[in-house]
Protein backbone atom coordinates (compact mmCIF):
# COMPACT_ATOMS: atom_id res chain seq x y z
CA UNK A 1 0.00 0.00 0.00
CA UNK A 2 2.93 2.19 0.12
CA UNK A 3 2.96 1.79 -3.17
CA UNK A 4 -0.14 3.23 -3.56
CA UNK A 5 0.25 6.02 -1.18
CA UNK A 6 2.86 7.77 -3.61
CA UNK A 7 1.21 7.67 -6.92
CA UNK A 8 -2.28 7.86 -6.03
CA UNK A 9 -2.04 11.81 -6.68
CA UNK A 10 -0.56 11.11 -10.22
CA UNK A 11 -3.31 8.59 -10.93
CA UNK A 12 -6.15 10.80 -10.09
CA UNK A 13 -4.58 13.01 -12.33
CA UNK A 14 -3.86 10.78 -14.94
CA UNK A 15 -7.46 10.18 -14.65
CA UNK A 16 -8.48 14.00 -14.95
CA UNK A 17 -6.87 14.15 -18.03
CA UNK A 18 -8.04 11.19 -19.66
CA UNK A 19 -11.85 12.77 -18.83
CA UNK A 20 -10.40 15.83 -20.97
CA UNK A 21 -9.52 13.72 -23.92
CA UNK A 22 -13.54 12.78 -23.97
CA UNK A 23 -15.77 13.91 -26.49
CA UNK A 24 -17.52 16.50 -24.17
CA UNK A 25 -13.88 18.42 -24.39
CA UNK A 26 -13.59 18.92 -27.91
CA UNK A 27 -12.83 22.03 -29.85
CA UNK A 28 -16.11 22.59 -30.88
CA UNK A 29 -17.66 21.99 -27.11
CA UNK A 30 -15.01 24.50 -25.14
CA UNK A 31 -15.48 26.95 -28.12
CA UNK A 32 -19.14 27.40 -26.58
CA UNK A 33 -17.65 28.66 -23.16
CA UNK A 34 -14.42 30.25 -23.91
CA UNK A 35 -15.44 32.09 -27.30
CA UNK A 36 -18.21 33.95 -25.80
CA UNK A 37 -15.70 34.83 -22.83
CA UNK A 38 -13.16 35.92 -24.79
CA UNK A 39 -15.62 38.12 -27.10
CA UNK A 40 -16.63 39.53 -23.80
CA UNK A 41 -12.78 40.09 -22.88
CA UNK A 42 -12.36 41.81 -26.30
CA UNK A 43 -15.61 42.88 -27.74
CA UNK A 44 -13.60 44.07 -30.69
CA UNK A 45 -11.35 41.32 -31.62
CA UNK A 46 -12.24 39.94 -34.70
CA UNK A 47 -13.44 36.05 -34.96
CA UNK A 48 -10.29 34.73 -36.22
CA UNK A 49 -8.56 36.09 -33.00
CA UNK A 50 -11.34 34.76 -31.16
CA UNK A 51 -10.20 31.15 -32.38
CA UNK A 52 -6.83 31.71 -32.45
CA UNK A 53 -7.03 32.70 -28.37
CA UNK A 54 -9.38 29.73 -28.36
CA UNK A 55 -6.93 27.76 -29.81
CA UNK A 56 -3.47 28.53 -27.74
CA UNK A 57 -5.43 28.58 -24.61
CA UNK A 58 -6.64 24.93 -25.44
CA UNK A 59 -2.69 24.47 -25.96
CA UNK A 60 -1.99 26.15 -22.63
CA UNK A 61 -3.72 23.52 -21.29
CA UNK A 62 -1.75 20.73 -22.23
CA UNK A 63 0.83 22.48 -20.87
CA UNK A 64 -0.45 22.71 -17.67
CA UNK A 65 -2.24 19.31 -17.72
CA UNK A 66 1.24 17.73 -18.15
CA UNK A 67 3.27 20.35 -16.16
CA UNK A 68 1.59 18.95 -13.21
CA UNK A 69 1.66 15.46 -14.63
CA UNK A 70 5.12 15.52 -14.66
CA UNK A 71 5.46 17.21 -10.78
CA UNK A 72 3.31 14.18 -9.49
CA UNK A 73 5.07 11.11 -11.69
CA UNK A 74 8.23 12.77 -10.12
CA UNK A 75 6.60 12.85 -6.45
CA UNK A 76 5.83 8.74 -6.85
CA UNK A 77 9.63 8.71 -7.65
CA UNK A 78 11.35 10.42 -5.46
CA UNK A 79 9.15 8.25 -2.59
CA UNK A 80 10.29 10.68 0.27
CA UNK A 81 14.13 10.89 -0.58
CA UNK A 82 15.66 14.00 -0.17
CA UNK A 83 17.58 15.88 -3.12
CA UNK A 84 17.28 15.09 -6.59
CA UNK A 85 18.71 13.18 -9.42
CA UNK A 86 18.72 13.67 -13.13
CA UNK A 87 17.54 10.19 -13.18
CA UNK A 88 14.30 10.71 -11.96
CA UNK A 89 13.69 13.95 -13.52
CA UNK A 90 14.33 11.75 -16.85
CA UNK A 91 11.97 8.87 -15.93
CA UNK A 92 9.32 11.70 -15.33
CA UNK A 93 10.08 13.48 -18.60
CA UNK A 94 9.45 9.67 -20.09
CA UNK A 95 6.55 8.77 -17.82
CA UNK A 96 5.09 11.84 -19.09
CA UNK A 97 5.82 11.36 -23.62
CA UNK A 98 4.76 7.50 -22.52
CA UNK A 99 1.13 8.82 -21.27
CA UNK A 100 0.61 11.56 -23.80
CA UNK A 101 0.97 9.16 -26.70
CA UNK A 102 -1.57 7.11 -25.39
CA UNK A 103 -3.49 9.65 -24.78
CA UNK A 104 -3.42 10.97 -28.39
CA UNK A 105 -3.69 7.20 -29.23
CA UNK A 106 -7.54 7.51 -27.10
CA UNK A 107 -7.95 10.51 -28.87
CA UNK A 108 -8.03 8.65 -32.35
CA UNK A 109 -10.95 6.46 -31.28
CA UNK A 110 -13.33 9.39 -29.48
CA UNK A 111 -15.58 10.94 -31.84
CA UNK A 112 -14.68 14.89 -32.55
CA UNK A 113 -11.42 14.45 -31.04
CA UNK A 114 -7.92 13.92 -33.50
CA UNK A 115 -4.93 12.17 -32.61
CA UNK A 116 -1.80 14.64 -33.07
CA UNK A 117 1.93 13.93 -32.42
CA UNK A 118 2.76 17.83 -31.69
CA UNK A 119 0.04 17.89 -29.19
CA UNK A 120 2.75 14.80 -28.12
CA UNK A 121 5.53 16.76 -28.14
CA UNK A 122 3.41 19.71 -26.69
CA UNK A 123 2.65 17.46 -23.41
CA UNK A 124 6.24 16.70 -23.34
CA UNK A 125 7.16 19.59 -23.21
CA UNK A 126 5.08 20.98 -20.48
CA UNK A 127 6.42 17.92 -18.44
CA UNK A 128 10.15 18.66 -18.99
CA UNK A 129 9.85 22.61 -17.91
CA UNK A 130 8.25 20.93 -14.84
CA UNK A 131 11.34 19.00 -14.01
CA UNK A 132 13.20 22.25 -14.52
CA UNK A 133 11.27 23.91 -12.70
CA UNK A 134 11.43 21.72 -9.76
CA UNK A 135 15.48 21.75 -10.33
CA UNK A 136 15.78 24.74 -10.85
CA UNK A 137 13.50 25.17 -6.60
CA UNK A 138 15.32 21.62 -5.22
CA UNK A 139 18.58 23.50 -6.50
CA UNK A 140 17.29 26.87 -4.48
CA UNK A 141 16.11 25.22 -1.56
CA UNK A 142 19.37 23.50 -1.45
CA UNK A 143 21.63 27.07 -1.35
CA UNK A 144 18.95 28.70 1.10
CA UNK A 145 20.20 25.79 3.11
CA UNK A 146 23.83 26.13 2.87
CA UNK A 147 23.68 30.14 3.64
CA UNK A 148 21.76 29.42 6.81
CA UNK A 149 24.04 26.56 8.01
CA UNK A 150 27.15 29.10 6.96
CA UNK A 151 25.37 31.69 9.36
CA UNK A 152 24.66 29.40 11.89
CA UNK A 153 28.49 28.37 12.54
CA UNK A 154 29.46 32.12 11.99
CA UNK A 155 26.96 32.92 15.00
CA UNK A 156 28.26 29.66 16.70
CA UNK A 157 31.74 31.13 16.44
CA UNK A 158 31.36 34.75 17.57
CA UNK A 159 29.90 33.71 20.43
CA UNK A 160 32.35 33.78 23.39
CA UNK A 161 33.05 30.92 25.71
CA UNK A 162 31.68 32.58 29.04
CA UNK A 163 27.99 32.99 27.94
Amino acid sequence: MKWLARWWPALLWAAVIFNFSTGTFTSENTSRFIIPALHWLFPHAAPETLELMHHVIRKCGHLTEYFILSLLFLRGIRSGRSGARWSWALAAILLVAAYASLDEFHQSFVPGRTAAVTDVMLDTAGGAAAQLAAAFFLSSAGVREERAATQQLKIAKNKSPSE
